[in-house]
């Protein structure tokens, strides 16, 4: 779950294009539209896109909105792609605006349960089928859920952590853990995984459970007050379960500041540019990769679909735990990242070497191989 902005290029064009309004927090609700050509406009209806924001990771502007941008394009569809900026508000008024505006599909990052249920209510009495994307909406009953196996990236930051701490020879290490948001269903996912990693080892006294703590809407800034104070309580934490690379970058900088980066292991999710350089720096044991080029690819194919009229098949479903019901579903396999294969990374495309790879990083990137 999870910094991504506009470049100053395409934020000029959006500005001049009359297509960037204001949005909560103070902040901008950042806006891609296309119009179809005619013929194939003809055939396919509009497909509206609400992203969450673009603090809790950068991926959200840097990746989804991008790979989703190129899927509509080659597609022929017309399409409506806004930033929340993680305002509830805002969020329901844009899928209003977008319905009124002709959407007949629409695909959402719910900010939360709640919020995301009210929206898909709103669409279905519209008409208008929708598609969780990233993350499931409880209760919600999209027609369609578009991920990764969440629990699956909760495994591979817990066997990470085990991992980093075997390396260190770590004797009943202290392990912190720094959660996700508590509205955000994919950050229960995640703690299921890493918590059947390692609460054997907090039962049979391998590892110790420490600090045990939600940071609500995956705020860094929140992340960074939390864990120093899980820090002063328990200066002996050895291991720190972060559910993603931004909430890492923030126990890493308390680390630091208590010249403990690199001794402390860190997890991490999402690959993003910052979290691969901690990695390479040694200050952060691992992050997970998701290529996110494949869920968008997933996602806009349904969507182009729904658009057409048609009636698309999902290739396996979840259940809905509130209602019970199973919402037909693609997920994607994550991937764990350590030192030695940030390669594969750059290799996929995900991040440019040229962007990972600057000052003081370049030599690392030479040591691991990146090409």
């Amino acid at each position: 779950m999870r910094k991504g902005i506009l470049s100053m290029t395409a934020a000029a064009a959006a500005l001049a294009l009359g297509l960037t309004a204001c949005g909560g927090d103070g902040g901008q609700t950042t806006t891609s539209t296309s119009s179809a050509p005619a013929s194939s406009a003809a055939k396919a209806g509009k497909v509206g896109v609400i992203l969450p924001d673009s603090k809790s990771s950068a991926r959200w502007e840097t990746a989804d909105r991008k790979y989703l941008e190129e899927a509509f394009k080659a597609a022929g569809v017309e399409y409506d792609i806004q930033n929340a900026q993680n305002d509830k508000t805002a969020f329901q008024t844009i899928a209003d605006q977008m319905i009124t505006n002709g959407a007949t599909v629409l695909m959402i990052v719910n900010l939360d349960s709640g919020t995301g249920k009210t929206v898909i209510e709103k669409a279905k009495s519209q008409g208008v089928p929708t598609i969780d994307y990233d993350r499931l909406t409880l209760g919600g009953g999209a027609a369609y859920y578009v991920s990764f196996d969440n629990t699956k990236v909760g495994t591979l930051q817990g066997e990470g952590l085990s991992k980093c701490l075997t390396d260190k020879k770590a004797d009943k290490p202290i392990v912190a853990y720094l959660n996700g948001s508590p509205t955000d269903n994919n950050a229960t996912l995640f703690k299921e995984g890493y918590d059947g990693v390692l609460k054997p080892k907090f039962d049979s006294g391998d590892y110790v459970k420490g600090p045990d703590q939600s940071v609500p809407d995956w705020d860094n800034t929140q992340a960074g007050t939390i864990f120093e104070q899980m820090l002063t309580e328990q200066p002996k934490i050895a291991g720190v379960l972060a559910a993603n690379d931004g909430l890492g970058n923030a126990a890493i900088t308390v680390l630091k500041k208590n010249n403990l980066n690199g001794k402390v292991p860190v997890t991490g999710q999402d690959a993003t540019v910052q979290g691969l350089q901690n990695i390479l720096a040694g200050d952060q044991c691992m992050t997970v990769y998701k290529a996110v080029k494949k869920e968008a690819d997933a996602a806009a194919k349904l969507a182009v679909a729904l658009a057409k009229g048609e009636k698309p098949t999902a290739s396996g479903s979840v259940k809905d735990p509130e209602t019970n019901q199973d919402v037909p579903a693609e997920l994607m396999e994550p991937q764990a990242i350590y030192a030695d294969n940030v390669k594969d990374v750059v290799a996929d495309g995900y991040v440019t070497k040229e962007e990972l790879c600057k000052g003081d990083f370049a030599e690392k990137c030479t040591e691991a191989g990146i090409q």
